[in-house]
Protein backbone atom coordinates (compact mmCIF):
# COMPACT_ATOMS: atom_id res chain seq x y z
CA UNK A 1 0.00 0.00 0.00
CA UNK A 2 2.82 2.40 0.89
CA UNK A 3 4.58 1.55 -2.35
CA UNK A 4 1.44 2.29 -4.37
CA UNK A 5 1.02 5.66 -2.60
CA UNK A 6 4.65 6.52 -3.38
CA UNK A 7 4.12 5.70 -7.07
CA UNK A 8 0.96 7.82 -7.26
CA UNK A 9 2.68 10.71 -5.46
CA UNK A 10 5.68 10.44 -7.80
CA UNK A 11 3.47 10.41 -10.88
CA UNK A 12 1.52 13.44 -9.63
CA UNK A 13 4.77 15.31 -8.97
CA UNK A 14 6.03 14.45 -12.46
CA UNK A 15 2.81 15.76 -14.04
CA UNK A 16 3.03 18.96 -12.01
CA UNK A 17 6.61 19.57 -13.13
CA UNK A 18 5.91 18.90 -16.79
CA UNK A 19 2.88 21.17 -16.64
CA UNK A 20 5.16 24.09 -15.81
CA UNK A 21 7.30 23.75 -18.92
CA UNK A 22 5.19 24.55 -21.95
CA UNK A 23 6.02 23.17 -25.35
CA UNK A 24 6.28 25.67 -28.18
CA UNK A 25 3.80 24.63 -30.87
CA UNK A 26 5.39 24.93 -34.31
CA UNK A 27 4.81 23.56 -37.78
CA UNK A 28 7.68 21.72 -39.46
CA UNK A 29 8.97 23.18 -42.72
CA UNK A 30 8.33 21.35 -45.97
CA UNK A 31 11.92 20.02 -46.15
CA UNK A 32 12.30 19.32 -42.40
CA UNK A 33 13.13 15.67 -43.18
CA UNK A 34 16.28 16.72 -45.03
CA UNK A 35 19.26 15.00 -43.31
CA UNK A 36 21.10 18.35 -43.24
CA UNK A 37 18.38 19.69 -40.92
CA UNK A 38 19.19 16.94 -38.45
CA UNK A 39 22.80 18.16 -38.51
CA UNK A 40 21.58 21.67 -37.68
CA UNK A 41 19.21 20.75 -34.87
CA UNK A 42 21.56 18.38 -33.03
CA UNK A 43 24.01 21.27 -32.72
CA UNK A 44 21.54 23.76 -31.27
CA UNK A 45 22.84 25.02 -27.93
CA UNK A 46 21.04 24.86 -24.58
CA UNK A 47 20.92 28.65 -24.51
CA UNK A 48 21.22 31.51 -26.99
CA UNK A 49 22.07 35.03 -25.86
CA UNK A 50 21.16 34.10 -22.29
CA UNK A 51 17.80 32.55 -23.22
CA UNK A 52 17.20 28.88 -22.44
CA UNK A 53 16.11 26.34 -25.03
CA UNK A 54 12.46 25.34 -24.92
CA UNK A 55 10.78 22.16 -26.15
CA UNK A 56 9.12 22.28 -29.55
CA UNK A 57 6.66 19.85 -31.11
CA UNK A 58 7.93 20.01 -34.70
CA UNK A 59 10.86 18.34 -36.42
CA UNK A 60 13.92 20.46 -37.30
CA UNK A 61 12.95 23.36 -35.04
CA UNK A 62 14.33 25.08 -31.98
CA UNK A 63 12.98 27.76 -29.65
CA UNK A 64 14.46 29.91 -26.92
CA UNK A 65 12.97 32.17 -24.30
CA UNK A 66 12.26 32.71 -20.67
CA UNK A 67 9.27 33.32 -18.43
CA UNK A 68 7.01 31.53 -20.92
CA UNK A 69 7.82 34.02 -23.68
CA UNK A 70 9.55 32.82 -26.84
CA UNK A 71 12.23 35.20 -28.12
CA UNK A 72 13.88 33.04 -30.81
CA UNK A 73 12.46 30.41 -33.17
CA UNK A 74 14.62 28.45 -35.60
CA UNK A 75 13.21 26.31 -38.42
CA UNK A 76 15.26 24.25 -40.85
CA UNK A 77 13.94 23.13 -44.22
CA UNK A 78 12.11 26.29 -45.27
CA UNK A 79 11.88 27.22 -48.95
CA UNK A 80 15.25 28.19 -50.38
CA UNK A 81 15.08 31.89 -51.28
CA UNK A 82 16.26 33.16 -54.63
CA UNK A 83 18.13 36.39 -55.27
CA UNK A 84 16.24 39.48 -54.16
CA UNK A 85 16.69 43.22 -54.12
CA UNK A 86 13.78 43.64 -51.68
CA UNK A 87 15.57 42.30 -48.58
CA UNK A 88 18.83 43.30 -46.97
CA UNK A 89 21.51 40.62 -47.19
CA UNK A 90 24.04 40.40 -44.36
CA UNK A 91 27.00 38.15 -43.65
CA UNK A 92 27.73 37.08 -40.07
CA UNK A 93 30.28 34.43 -39.13
CA UNK A 94 30.59 33.48 -42.81
CA UNK A 95 26.85 32.83 -43.20
CA UNK A 96 24.67 34.94 -45.48
CA UNK A 97 21.21 35.89 -44.21
CA UNK A 98 18.29 37.66 -45.90
CA UNK A 99 16.72 40.02 -43.34
CA UNK A 100 13.00 40.79 -43.30
CA UNK A 101 12.08 43.56 -40.87
CA UNK A 102 8.49 44.00 -42.13
CA UNK A 103 7.08 42.69 -38.82
CA UNK A 104 9.33 44.82 -36.56
CA UNK A 105 10.29 44.46 -33.77
CA UNK A 106 10.29 40.80 -34.84
CA UNK A 107 12.88 40.05 -37.50
CA UNK A 108 12.93 37.07 -39.84
CA UNK A 109 16.33 36.00 -41.15
CA UNK A 110 16.69 33.25 -43.75
CA UNK A 111 19.96 31.74 -44.89
CA UNK A 112 20.93 32.62 -48.43
CA UNK A 113 22.90 30.26 -50.65
CA UNK A 114 22.22 27.10 -48.61
CA UNK A 115 19.90 24.20 -49.31
CA UNK A 116 18.01 23.44 -47.13
CA UNK A 117 17.43 26.95 -45.86
CA UNK A 118 17.28 27.85 -42.18
CA UNK A 119 14.99 30.58 -40.91
CA UNK A 120 15.33 32.36 -37.57
CA UNK A 121 12.69 34.63 -36.03
CA UNK A 122 13.98 36.99 -33.34
CA UNK A 123 11.96 39.31 -31.09
CA UNK A 124 14.40 42.22 -30.99
CA UNK A 125 12.59 43.79 -28.04
CA UNK A 126 13.94 40.87 -26.01
CA UNK A 127 17.22 39.82 -27.64
CA UNK A 128 19.68 41.13 -30.24
CA UNK A 129 19.53 39.49 -33.66
CA UNK A 130 23.33 39.78 -33.85
CA UNK A 131 23.71 37.82 -30.61
CA UNK A 132 21.42 35.08 -31.91
CA UNK A 133 22.99 34.71 -35.36
CA UNK A 134 26.52 34.69 -33.96
CA UNK A 135 25.73 32.05 -31.32
CA UNK A 136 28.32 29.31 -31.72
CA UNK A 137 25.73 26.53 -31.68
CA UNK A 138 23.60 28.10 -34.39
CA UNK A 139 26.67 28.98 -36.46
CA UNK A 140 28.14 25.47 -36.24
CA UNK A 141 24.80 23.91 -37.19
CA UNK A 142 24.15 26.15 -40.19
CA UNK A 143 27.72 25.67 -41.41
CA UNK A 144 26.93 21.96 -41.77
CA UNK A 145 24.84 22.95 -44.80
CA UNK A 146 27.14 23.56 -47.75
CA UNK A 147 27.08 27.05 -49.22
CA UNK A 148 26.36 27.26 -52.94
CA UNK A 149 25.77 31.03 -53.25
CA UNK A 150 26.57 34.31 -51.54
CA UNK A 151 25.36 37.86 -51.05
CA UNK A 152 26.85 40.17 -53.67
CA UNK A 153 27.18 43.17 -51.32
CA UNK A 154 26.52 42.11 -47.72
CA UNK A 155 25.67 44.66 -45.01
CA UNK A 156 26.12 44.77 -41.25
CA UNK A 157 23.05 43.68 -39.29
CA UNK A 158 21.76 46.39 -36.93
CA UNK A 159 21.95 45.50 -33.20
Amino acid sequence: MLRRLALITGAAAMLALTGCSSTVALTPAEDANNPACAEVTVRLPQSVAGHDRRWTDAQATGAYGEDGRTSVILTCGVAVPGPTADLQCVTLEGIDWLVDESDAPRMRMTTYGRNPAVQVFVDTEIVSANDVLTSSGIVSGVRMIESDGACTAPDELPG
